[in-house]
């Protein structure tokens, strides 16, 4: 468990080098150690919870998101992230899933949906109702809180810039976050203590990254660093 843990502790060093919360790379770490879901969904989320909270206090400082939009997207999400923590997957389709799930964040750090629209659209509300609760949903059932997936939608139909994509997402995140941890305690599943040393393990890598990621290194390569892990790990969990 030992090596667990120092891999839990340069994931989140990764991570949070370039600005990410890591919610998905430890639940790639932990499935990858035939972790059961029940101990990975509310560790992710509390992790979650934790991380998208500093990330939208730190945003919502220089940045200002279109309110309609982010109404929108969380009216349905919110409880759909609920419904969704309650269903508990068979380890090894949780684990197919969470692979599919990875390559989004892969497309994503290697730049393929990274650049600002040159026009910004109206969003379509049933489209955004619609977005927000399928990817609640999906959060729930895996125990994200749904940006690396809601990220990339908004970047490509055009909604927002990158900027008020990322204070949005951590808003988007945080609520869901924090509901599908409700779900998860509705349902009776206990919080282990051993739950809150891999909390305090990745905060600890998380800061170390940002620091080092802000001041030190060339955040590019850690995105490149990051991208070929998560695509090796999502891989290894699809084919098993």
């Amino acid at each position: 468990m030992t090596l667990f843990l120092i891999l839990l502790f340069l994931v989140a060093f990764l991570y949070s080098s370039v600005g990410h919360g890591g919610a998905s790379g430890y639940l790639a770490l932990m499935g990858l150690y035939f972790i059961a879901p029940e101990v990975m969904k509310p560790s992710a989320l509390m992790l979650n919870i934790i991380v998208s909270l500093i990330a939208f206090l730190q945003y919502i400082q220089n940045t200002s998101a279109n309110k309609k939009l982010v109404l929108l997207l969380i009216i349905g999400s919110v409880p759909a992230s609920f419904i969704g923590a309650r269903i508990m997957l068979d380890i090894l389709i949780y684990q197919k899933a969470l692979g599919v799930l990875l390559l989004f964040p892969v497309i994503h750090l290697f730049g393929f949906l990274g650049k600002d629209a040159p026009e910004f659209k109206t969003p379509n509300p049933y489209l955004a109702i619609s977005i927000g609760v399928l990817i609640g949903f999906i959060s729930g059932v895996i125990g994200i809180g749904g940006g690396v997936l809601l990220s990339p939608i908004i970047l490509l139909l055009g909604w927002a810039s990158i900027k008020q994509t990322a204070l949005i997402s951590s808003l988007f995140i945080f609520l869901n976050s924090i509901s599908g941890m409700v779900g998860l305690l509705s349902k009776g599943i206990s919080i282990t203590p051993t739950i809150y040393t891999w909390i305090a393990i990745a905060i600890i890598g998380g800061i170390a990254g940002s620091y080092f990621g802000a001041k030190k290194f060339n955040s590019n390569i850690f995105k490149r660093v990051l991208a070929v892990v998560l695509a090796i790990a999502s891989i290894k969990l699809i084919i098993g």
